[in-house]
């Protein structure tokens, strides 16, 4: 079959290749993949993979064949699915990480969804943000954008932070009460901050956090360290706290969940780059250029 596979000698270090069919386990099924999408840190990262491996992990397609165990979905369900080696026309997943798509939603917006989506939904979730003050940064990436969506949903005031003023566009009209260039006009502490840029910002983010707050760091856009003054960590009061975050166990509830405020209208998938696979060069690039603002959506295309 054709499938995206690590060449560290190409540009990106991805191109479309060959693989092997995959091989089920009996609790995975085994999918038709019609669109995958691209994460910014899986491109920046693909040529730390062994070469020849299939890249990927997010995915929505056709059920061709049932789990051996009987769970599932039947043959036949359009589902949306997380796992490794997505990115080929046939990927082996368990049924535990994928989601049937409503009706209502076009396999290619579900196929951007997954990674991303459950990243900010769980992380989240993680603490109490109905009232709170949310402080997301890298809020124009994939995690960014569904972070902005589902705090609003949440009842939080939201807090984008971007890295220029063409990466605020759009971020208002998805809930962001507030929309920062790095973290200047803020002035008021914060009770949430999510992290996707790290570096010097993710200290001066730290000194925003309000006691009792928690910063989750859930990516590192940046190409520098974070550095902490001495003492800079200690702080009166409730305890501040800082983790990371990267659950992705048995996603497929949550990626239901996710699917349904999509297919309600209440989701945007924020697939704002769309073309064949054979363009992954491309897609790649613009998604390392930071000139994509949330998903990069490729269709997988057939030999004629």
């Amino acid at each position: 079959m054709r499938a995206l596979v690590v060449d560290p000698d190409v540009p990106g270090s991805l191109r479309l290749g060959t693989a092997a069919e995959p091989v089920p386990a009996p609790h995975q099924l085994v999918l038709d993949v019609r669109h995958i999408s691209l994460n910014r840190g899986e491109v920046a990262f693909a040529g730390r993979r062994p070469p020849g491996t299939v890249h990927g992990y997010d995915a929505a397609g056709v059920v061709v064949r049932t789990a051996a165990d009987g769970s599932g979905p039947a043959a036949g369900t359009r589902v949306a699915a997380f796992g490794a080696g997505a990115w080929a026309q046939r990927m082996a997943v368990d049924t535990t990480a994928v989601a049937e798509v409503p009706h209502q939603v076009d396999l290619a917006e579900a196929a951007a969804v997954p990674m991303a989506g459950v990243t900010a939904l769980r992380t989240l979730r993680s603490h109490a943000i109905l009232g709170r003050r949310v402080l997301i940064t890298g809020a124009a990436g994939g995690v960014g954008r569904y972070a902005v969506q589902l705090a609003a949903i949440g009842g939080a005031y939201v807090i984008a932070s971007v890295g220029s003023a063409p990466r605020a566009e759009g971020l208002a009209e998805l809930g962001a009460d507030e929309v920062v260039i790095g973290l200047d006009g803020i002035d008021r502490p914060v009770d949430v901050i999510l992290d996707t840029v790290g570096g010097p910002q993710l200290p001066a983010a730290w000194d925003l956090l309000a006691p009792g707050g928690g910063v989750q760091n859930i990516g590192w856009a940046s190409d520098e360290p974070a550095v902490f003054e001495p003492y800079s960590l200690f702080s009166m009061g409730p305890a501040k706290t800082m983790s990371t975050f990267g659950d992705v166990h048995e996603v497929g509830p949550d990626l239901a969940t996710l699917l349904g405020f999509v297919a309600a209208g209440r989701l945007s998938p924020e697939a704002a780059w769309r073309g064949s696979w054979e363009q992954v060069a491309e897609a790649s690039r613009a998604l390392l250029d930071r000139r994509i603002a949330g998903k990069a959506v490729l269709d997988v295309t057939r030999l004629a």
